[in-house]
This record gives C-alpha cells, sequence and structure tokens, in this order.
C-alpha cells in the first residue's frame, strides 16, 4: 500500500499520526510543507474530494492571524489560493492512500480505512 502523509513534522496531531502509522508497521512517504510546499494541483484535488471547509484548517493560528479580506467570501478557488501562500492553513495530517483521503487524525477512521 502506498501512503503519503502531507503536514508539517513539529505538529502534534502529525506526531501522533506518524507513531500511529509507525506502530501500525504501515510505510509512508511524509511530506513536509514547510520545506517542500504545498502544490496548486494536490490542493485542488483535495478540496473536490473532501470539500475546502474539511481542508481548510480555520481553527489554527496562522488562518486567524491573516487580514479579513483573506477570510471573508471563501469558496474552493480561494481557500486554494490562501493554502498555496499560507502552508499552515491546510489540516494537518492529510493522507493519500489507494482508496483516497483521510484529513485530520482520527484513529477509529484510520483503523477502519488503513488497516
Amino acid at each position: 500500500m502506498t501512503v503519503t502523509v502531507y503536514g508539517i513534522p513539529n505538529c502534534d496531531t502529525v506526531k501522533k499520526a506518524r507513531n500511529w502509522l509507525d506502530a501500525q508497521g504501515i510505510d509512508y512517504a511524509f511530506h513536509d510543507y514547510k520545506k517542500l510546499g504545498a502544490d496548486a494541483g494536490k490542493l485542488e484535488s483535495w478540496v473536490a474530494q473532501a470539500g475546502w471547509e474539511k481542508v481548510l484548517n480555520r481553527a489554527g493560528t496562522t488562518f486567524r492571524k491573516l487580514p479579513e479580506a483573506y477570510k471573508a467570501d471563501l469558496d474552493a478557488e480561494k481557500a486554494v489560493k490562501v493554502m498555496l501562500a499560507n502552508p499552515s492553513c491546510i489540516k494537518r495530517p492529510i493522507v493519500e492512500h489507494p482508496g483516497g483521503l483521510l484529513v485530520g487524525f482520527k484513529e477509529a477512521e484510520w483503523s477502519a480505512v488503513l488497516l
């Protein structure tokens, strides 16, 4: 199974998710937004699959500190632009796997999908 985890290595939720994958013996590739950035095509695909409301992390500090103009009148296209410019605004982690996409870390959901 090919699994790719997208996130930021110092994020507590990403750490929990990676520890869980390691404990289950699931091999994965890790894409670090801080070093490798975010890809517009990936973001558009994720938004199409899961919805911008789920992919955009509006609860994080980075999003809350954005100018109001960035946060007003959000739609899929604008959300992708915000996430491209501010990868910390992407929900973490996002996992691509052969069956689809996981957004955020919920152990029960991950177990059902990945085990």
